[in-house]
C-alpha cells in the first residue's frame, strides 16, 4: 500500500527550513563586491532591502499556489496544472538531473573551503572535492533515515548558525571605531545590476517550502507564515550583518576584503576570530544543504508518482517517512556532479539559467491559474497582485539574461565553464523527447485538470 507523508512540520520547522536553505555561504561571500557595486554605505543598506522585498513579492506568488494546491512537489503541481503534464515532468526532469544537484554542489563546496581552512589549513585546495563529496553522503543518509532526522538536523543547523551570524553583530558591537577612511577606486567595480544579482542569489531558497506543502500542520496559515516571516527574518538578518559589517570596517574596507567576516570578528578577536567564522559557514552551508536534500527529495518523489520515466522514485517510505529511494538517487547525482564540476563557481554556473527560468514560468503560473481554475479555494491571494507578481517576472527575466550572457562571454576565457552550461541545457532538452517517449498520448492532451 503506497503511504503518503505525514503532516509532521510545524511553523517553527517550516521556517527553520527556509531560513536554513537561504542562509548559506553566498552573503559572506558576496558582500563585499555588492559593496563596490552600490558605491556608499547606505547603498549597501538599501539594495539588500530592495533584494528582500523582491524576494517577498515571489514568495508571496509561491504563498498563493502552495495554499491553493497544499500538495507535495512544489513547482511541479503548479506548472502541471498551469501548462500541462509536460511542463510539470520537464521541471521535475531538470530539477533531478541539474538544479537540486548543482544547488547541493554549491553549499558543500562552500562548506568544504572553510572546512579545510578550519581543520586542515595546511591541506591543497586540490582536495576539497572529497570533504564537499562527505557532507553530501553524510547529509544524505541522514535524510534517508527519517523525517524527524531531517528535520531536527535543519532546525539545530538553522539555529546554530542564526546564533552565530547574530554573534558577529555583537562583536562588531563592541569593536573600536575604525579610522576615517579615504574613498579609493577600487581595482574592479561590479555594475548595479550584477550586484543585485548578488543580493538575488543570497536570498535564494525561500521558495523551499511549497516542495513539503503536504507535510506541513495546518497549511491554510503555516505555509504563507513560514514563507513570510523566513524571508522577513534572513532580510532583517542580512541588514544587521552588514551593519556589523560596515561598523566595524568601515566602507572601504568592507568592499576591500576578500574575507569580510573574518576581518570583522578578528579587530576583537585576532588570534581566533578566523577559525571561528570558518566554522559558522561550515555550519551555515551544511544547513543550506541539509534543507535542499530534504526539500529536493519531494520533488522527485511527486514526479516519479505520476511519471513512468521517473517511477522508481514515486515511493514513500512509511517506515522512516521519507521518500528514500529519490533521497538516495538525489544524492549519487550531487556527489558525482561534485567530482565532475570542482568548484563553487562551476557549480553555480551549471544551474544558473534552469533556476531563473522556473522562477519566471511559476510566478506566471499564479496569473494563468486565476484565470485557469477560478473556482479553486484560495486561502491567500497575493498581496499586490498583479504589481507584485509581475515585477518578480521581471527581475527573472534579467537574471536569465545575465546568466546566459555570462555564459557566452566566458566562452572566450574558459571553455570548461561553457561547456558546463551546455551540458545543463543538453540536459533540459533531453527531458522533452523522455517524456514524449514514456508517457501514452492520451495523457498529454493539456493540463492536468484533476490530477
Amino acid at each position: 500500500m503506497q503511504e503518503a507523508p505525514k503532516k509532521e512540520l510545524t511553523l517553527f520547522d517550516s521556517t527553520c527550513l527556509i531560513v536554513g536553505i537561504i542562509i548559506g555561504a553566498g552573503v559572506y561571500k558576496m558582500a563585499p563586491d555588492i559593496a563596490k557595486g552600490v558605491g556608499s554605505w547606505w547603498g549597501v543598506f538599501a539594495i539588500w532591502i530592495v533584494g528582500g522585498l523582491l524576494s517577498l513579492f515571489g514568495a508571496l506568488g509561491y504563498a498563493e499556489l502552495a495554499t491553493a494546491y497544499p500538495e507535495e512537489g512544489g513547482d511541479y503541481v503548479y506548472l502541471t496544472r498551469a501548462y500541462g503534464r509536460w511542463a510539470g515532468f520537464l521541471f521535475g526532469w531538470v530539477q533531478f538531473v541539474v538544479v537540486r544537484p548543482g544547488d547541493i554542489a554549491v553549499m558543500v563546496f562552500a562548506f568544504a573551503t572553510y572546512f579545510r581552512a578550519a581543520c586542515f589549513p595546511q591541506a591543497s585546495a586540490d582536495d576539497e572535492w572529497m570533504y564537499a563529496a562527505a557532507a553530501v553522503i553524510v547529509l544524505t543518509i541522514i535524510n534517508a533515515v527519517g523525517v524527524q532526522a531531517g528535520k531536527w538536523t535543519q532546525n539545530i543547523l538553522t539555529t546554530v548558525k542564526s546564533l552565530g551570524l547574530l554573534a558577529i553583530v555583537g562583536v562588531a558591537a563592541v569593536a573600536p571605531a575604525p579610522d576615517p577612511q579615504r574613498i579609493a577606486p577600487f581595482p574592479w567595480t561590479p555594475p548595479m545590476s550584477l550586484a543585485l544579482i548578488f543580493v538575488l542569489f543570497a536570498f535564494g531558497g525561500w521558495n523551499e517550502m511549497a516542495y513539503v506543502a503536504a507535510e506541513v500542520r495546518n497549511p491554510r496559515r503555516n505555509i504563507v507564515r513560514a514563507l513570510v516571516i523566513g524571508t522577513l527574518a534572513v532580510t532583517l538578518l542580512y541588514l544587521l550583518l552588514n551593519g556589523a559589517f560596515l561598523y566595524t570596517l568601515g566602507y572601504q574596507r568592507m568592499a576591500m576584503s576578500e574575507v569580510v567576516a573574518t576581518d570583522t570578528v578578528s579587530t576583537v578577536f585576532p588570534e581566533h576570530g578566523g577559525w571561528l567564522i570558518s566554522v559558522l559557514v561550515c555550519i551555515s552551508a551544511l544547513g543550506a544543504a541539509n534543507g535542499l536534500i530534504f526539500a529536493g527529495a519531494r520533488i522527485s518523489y511527486a514526479v516519479g508518482k505520476d511519471h513512468r520515466a521517473l517511477a522508481p522514485l514515486g515511493k514513500w517510505n512509511p517506515r522512516t517517512g521519507t521518500p528514500v529511494r529519490a533521497v538516495l538517487v538525489q544524492g549519487a547525482i550531487a556527489t558525482i556532479l561534485v567530482i565532475g564540476l570542482g568548484s563553487f563557481i562551476d557549480a553555480l554556473l551549471f544551474t544558473a539559467a534552469a533556476v531563473y527560468s522556473f522562477y519566471l514560468a511559476t510566478s506566471v503560473a499564479v496569473i494563468v491559474l486565476r484565470f485557469r481554475e477560478p473556482d479553486v479555494e484560495r486561502p491567500y491571494r497575493v498581496t499586490g497582485y498583479p504589481f507584485t507578481t509581475l515585477i518578480f517576472c521581471a527581475v527573472c527575466v534579467l537574471l536569465i539574461y545575465s546568466s546566459v550572457t555570462y555564459a557566452a562571454g566566458v566562452y572566450s576565457e574558459d571553455a570548461k565553464k561553457w561547456s558546463i552550461a551546455m551540458v545543463a541545457l543538453g540536459l533540459l532538452v533531453a527531458g522533452l523527447p523522455l517524456y514524449w517517449l514514456t508517457t501514452p498520448r492520451a495523457a498529454n492532451a493539456g493540463p492536468a485538470e484533476n490530477e
